[in-house]
Protein backbone atom coordinates (compact mmCIF):
# COMPACT_ATOMS: atom_id res chain seq x y z
CA UNK A 1 0.00 0.00 0.00
CA UNK A 2 1.06 3.54 -0.66
CA UNK A 3 0.54 4.63 2.97
CA UNK A 4 2.76 1.86 4.30
CA UNK A 5 5.54 2.83 1.91
CA UNK A 6 5.24 6.49 2.86
CA UNK A 7 5.38 5.54 6.55
CA UNK A 8 8.49 3.39 5.98
CA UNK A 9 10.15 6.25 4.12
CA UNK A 10 9.23 8.66 6.91
CA UNK A 11 10.50 6.43 9.73
CA UNK A 12 13.75 5.84 7.83
CA UNK A 13 14.52 9.56 7.97
CA UNK A 14 16.67 11.02 10.72
CA UNK A 15 14.69 12.75 13.51
CA UNK A 16 15.50 16.28 12.28
CA UNK A 17 14.11 15.46 8.82
CA UNK A 18 11.03 13.80 10.36
CA UNK A 19 10.42 17.11 12.16
CA UNK A 20 10.69 18.97 8.84
CA UNK A 21 8.13 16.61 7.29
CA UNK A 22 5.80 17.11 10.28
CA UNK A 23 6.24 20.89 10.01
CA UNK A 24 5.43 20.77 6.30
CA UNK A 25 2.28 18.75 6.97
CA UNK A 26 1.24 21.35 9.56
CA UNK A 27 1.90 24.11 7.03
CA UNK A 28 -0.22 22.36 4.40
CA UNK A 29 -3.10 21.86 6.84
CA UNK A 30 -2.99 25.52 7.81
CA UNK A 31 -2.63 26.72 4.23
CA UNK A 32 -5.53 24.72 2.84
CA UNK A 33 -7.85 24.65 5.86
CA UNK A 34 -10.14 27.41 4.45
CA UNK A 35 -10.70 25.37 1.28
CA UNK A 36 -11.95 22.42 3.30
CA UNK A 37 -14.15 24.62 5.46
CA UNK A 38 -15.78 26.27 2.46
CA UNK A 39 -16.76 22.90 1.00
CA UNK A 40 -18.47 21.85 4.22
CA UNK A 41 -20.42 25.08 4.74
CA UNK A 42 -24.13 24.63 4.64
CA UNK A 43 -25.76 26.23 1.64
CA UNK A 44 -28.58 28.67 2.16
CA UNK A 45 -31.55 28.62 -0.16
CA UNK A 46 -31.52 31.63 -2.46
CA UNK A 47 -35.03 32.59 -1.35
CA UNK A 48 -33.73 32.86 2.24
CA UNK A 49 -30.98 35.34 1.35
CA UNK A 50 -31.64 38.79 2.85
CA UNK A 51 -31.19 40.67 -0.44
CA UNK A 52 -34.02 38.80 -2.19
CA UNK A 53 -37.00 41.13 -2.43
CA UNK A 54 -35.22 44.14 -0.96
CA UNK A 55 -36.54 46.43 -3.71
CA UNK A 56 -39.99 44.85 -3.80
CA UNK A 57 -41.89 47.95 -2.63
CA UNK A 58 -39.96 50.60 -4.55
CA UNK A 59 -42.11 52.23 -7.21
CA UNK A 60 -39.20 53.02 -9.54
CA UNK A 61 -38.35 49.31 -9.64
CA UNK A 62 -41.72 48.11 -10.94
CA UNK A 63 -40.16 48.05 -14.42
CA UNK A 64 -36.54 47.19 -13.65
CA UNK A 65 -35.50 47.22 -17.31
CA UNK A 66 -36.71 50.80 -17.75
CA UNK A 67 -34.96 51.79 -14.50
CA UNK A 68 -31.64 50.32 -15.69
CA UNK A 69 -32.05 52.03 -19.07
CA UNK A 70 -32.65 55.43 -17.40
CA UNK A 71 -29.65 55.00 -15.10
CA UNK A 72 -27.38 54.04 -17.98
CA UNK A 73 -28.57 56.96 -20.08
CA UNK A 74 -28.06 59.46 -17.26
CA UNK A 75 -24.56 58.08 -16.54
CA UNK A 76 -23.68 58.24 -20.22
CA UNK A 77 -24.93 61.83 -20.43
CA UNK A 78 -22.95 62.85 -17.32
CA UNK A 79 -19.72 61.37 -18.70
CA UNK A 80 -20.10 62.94 -22.13
CA UNK A 81 -21.39 66.37 -21.06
Amino acid sequence: MKEERIWREYTALPPELQKQVADFITFLRTRYAPLRASKTTKRTKLADEPFIGMWRNRKEMQDSSAWVRRIRQSEWMNRHA
